[in-house]
């Protein structure tokens, strides 16, 4: 960070560089009695503000990064990397990894959470020690750990031995001879060894968390050290909006080498009757882990940009010198000043203490907390709304989720940091503008009341097999012979536009294959198609995949729910720079540290949970394994999961609304910043 530099070069630095006063004392840069007379603007270079290059190897061509914008580009591109390994492979890797490596969700929580929770034990000390350090190593450091952590999640595909395809047969028609095979998967799942990798995929994710710590605390703290005041926001959007690419790619990247078979080279099947073998195959799995090992690669090529950067970029002292301190006026930045807080880590208590106190901060950081539940609930379970509200596939929900959510976001933030820019908005305006645009985003969020859509119909759930068996329960008489697997959803479109949770299930005898594609035959669930008006050449048969819906309110629902993720994170790049003015100079990064601490425990950890029980409350048919124990949802009531959604994203937004009136009505500029800039080394400190 930028602080005094007398902390690090006694004896090396100007006499106008020393401390001379309170940073709120308004008349610092003229003080008599300091030990820096010199009244000149300009405070000269900062002996810390060195040349890009590597000790007495600095080539000219790198002089040409050695400035803000190269260090944007080096940051966008670890952010981006960043997001597409943990926002983006991850996520979309869980379910390849569950069944590859017999997990269940509980256990796959447990990995997904690791990052958030090595990231929360090591914010508060990264950003503190960070503050006095040198910043662009510790983001060397960063991307080595990032690396690192990409090279670990793979390893157990290379350690576990090759995929048995197909090891237990899947029969999808109605078997009536033979026996079942509950007792052989009760066995096989108790004696798996598999389940030994969750430990490695636990390390790589904390791995991962500790990589990703320094990036946005004393990354986006160095932005705001190197530009004008009025270009801070502008420069942190985009870093911000960069970071969101991340996790577009890595859905994408992702979902296209899920396409390819995990082991690369494929086996043939055994059965001789379908040797096509493709994704809609219940026992396919993708290669998930090639984009983890191209990562690894690309990540430790970025330490080499990050370790040539000085600790200060040229230009940085002077840049300090200019800005008007807008600190909260709670005492904070004359008892950081007088006290020198920050020199050592036994100072740490004090510091923390300090920002706690701090009501405009903690506003902010609880406002943002809670805009971040909403945000990292619909990113894990927007595609599961759309696929169950709107009948879609896994694959095209995922795309179209993506589709919406990642330019929405980098749009918000960008419009938010080119508009704070352009406007020179102060702090107390940056804070008031968030209430607009939260209130903007709380109205579109009613879209939920209006583009739902209902149930289609579902044999054994919402229709009886036309009047012979009952609701919520798959068995029925035309069934009844049949042995199937509740734990095998494998959903068909019968002739009579309803669907069953199973060929099985349809009571479906047999299948024909034209151009690789399967029709089921002679279904004894399946009654005469409600267009067919009593043909009796038409037989009984299902399609695979789900019946198409009758809803068409999807654009309507994409339209508005992309503006109000538009106007949701338009909120985000403000509140960053709102914090990073709010607070003492010398513990902007710290206090980064603090509000992202504070966004792991009350946003981006309970999300996710939260959504999800209010999704499982809205399910009406769950899995049932061979062992009689219940697993995931199937089918869900989509009007109360619309209805369950909305209330919790409105709840949040209220109270996000709730709290940042409140950081207006605490702000409380200091005295005499409208004309007196900072001047001193000490108000120089870490933005």
């Amino acid at each position: 960070g930028i602080e005094n530099p007398a902390f690090e070069a006694p004896g090396a630095v100007l006499g106008r560089h020393c401390y001379s006063g309170p940073a709120n004392s308004g008349a610092d840069a003229a003080a008599p009695d300091g030990p820096g007379p010199d009244p000149d603007p300009d405070p000269g270079p900062d002996p810390e503000e060195g040349p890009c290059g590597w000790g007495s190897c600095s080539p000219r061509a790198l002089q040409l990064c050695n400035n803000p914008e190269g260090y944007l580009a080096a940051y966008s591109l670890l952010a981006i990397f960043q997001g597409i390994v943990v926002n983006g492979l991850v996520n979309i890797s869980i379910s390849t990894i569950e069944k590859r490596y017999e997990l269940n969700s509980s256990f796959t929580g447990l990995i997904s959470a690791s990052y958030d929770i090595s990231f929360c034990l090591l914010s508060l000390f990264v950003s503190y020690l960070g503050e006095r350090g040198h910043k662009p190593r510790w983001l060397a450091f960063s991307a080595f750990m990032l690396g690192l952590g990409s090279l670990v999640f793979s390893l157990p595909h290379f350690s576990s031995g090759k995929y048995q395809y197909g090891g237990s047969k899947f029969e999808d028609t109605c078997q009536t001879a033979g026996t079942t095979f509950a007792n052989a998967t009760c066995s096989a799942s108790t004696n798996s060894s598999l389940h030994k990798y969750l430990y490695i995929f636990v390390l790589a994710q904390l791995l991962l968390g500790v990589g990703g710590t320094p990036l946005y605390t004393l990354g986006t703290a160095f932005i705001d050290d190197s530009v004008p005041k009025h270009m801070s926001s502008l420069y942190i959007g985009i870093g911000y909006a960069m970071s969101l690419l991340g996790p577009a790619i890595g859905y994408v990247l992702g979902g296209q080498l899920l396409n390819i078979y995990i082991d690369i080279q494929m086996p043939k099947r055994q059965d001789t009757t379908y040797t096509k073998v493709d994704q809609d195959d219940p026992h396919w799995l993708g290669a998930w882990w090639i984009g983890f090992l191209a990562c690894f690669f690309a990540i430790w090529l970025l330490i080499i940009p990050f370790s040539c950067f000085p600790k200060h970029l040229p230009g940085t002292a002077k840049i300090q010198a200019e800005k008007i301190s807008e600190t909260h006026d709670d005492g904070s930045q004359v008892l950081v000043q007088a006290n020198n807080i920050g020199q050592s880590f036994k100072d740490f208590p004090m510091a923390l203490m300090i920002l706690l106190r701090n009501p405009v901060l903690m506003s902010l950081i609880v406002a943002s907390s809670s805009e971040a539940l909403v945000a990292t609930g619909f990113a894990t379970f927007l595609p599961k709304f759309i696929e169950n509200q709107f009948g879609k596939t896994s694959s095209f929900s995922a795309t179209l989720g993506g589709l919406v959510l990642i330019p929405g976001a980098a749009l918000g933030q960008v419009i938010s940091g080119v508009l704070v820019s352009k406007c020179k908005m102060s702090c107390k305006g940056i804070i008031k503008f968030m209430i607009s645009t939260c209130s903007v985003a709380l109205i579109l969020n009613t879209v939920f009341l209006f583009a739902k859509c209902g149930n289609e119909p579902f044999a054994g759930v919402s229709e009886t097999y036309n009047g012979t068996g009952t609701l919520y329960n798959l068995r029925a008489p035309c069934n009844a012979n049949c042995k199937c697997s509740r734990s095998m959803y494998y959903p068909v479109c019968g002739s009579d536009q309803v669907q069953y949770f199973s060929p099985c299930f349809a009571g479906c005898a047999s299948y024909v294959v034209n151009n690789m594609k399967k029709t089921y035959h002679n279904c004894s669930c399946i009654g005469k198609a409600k267009r067919e008006k009593g043909s009796e050449d038409f037989l009984s048969e299902a399609v695979p995949g789900k019946c198409p819906t009758q809803c068409k309110v999807l654009p309507v629902f994409l339209t508005f729910f992309f503006f109000a993720v538009v106007f949701t994170f338009m909120a985000t790049t403000p509140t960053t720079v709102a914090i990073l003015r709010c607070v003492p100079d010398k513990q902007r990064s710290f206090a980064l540290g603090v509000q992202l601490v504070f966004l792991r425990l009350l946003g981006t950890i309970p999300g996710p949970i939260l959504f999800g029980v209010a999704i499982d409350k809205s399910c009406t048919l769950w899995d049932i394994n061979e062992c009689e124990i219940k697993g995931a949802c199937w089918v869900y009531d989509n009007e109360r999961m619309a209805f369950s959604l909305m209330g919790i994203s409105a709840a949040c937004k209220i109270i996000t609304i709730i709290f940042v009136v409140m950081a207006v009505h605490f702000y409380k500029p200091p005295p005499l910043t409208k004309a007196l800039p900072r001047k001193t080394s000490e108000q120089i400190s870490v933005v």
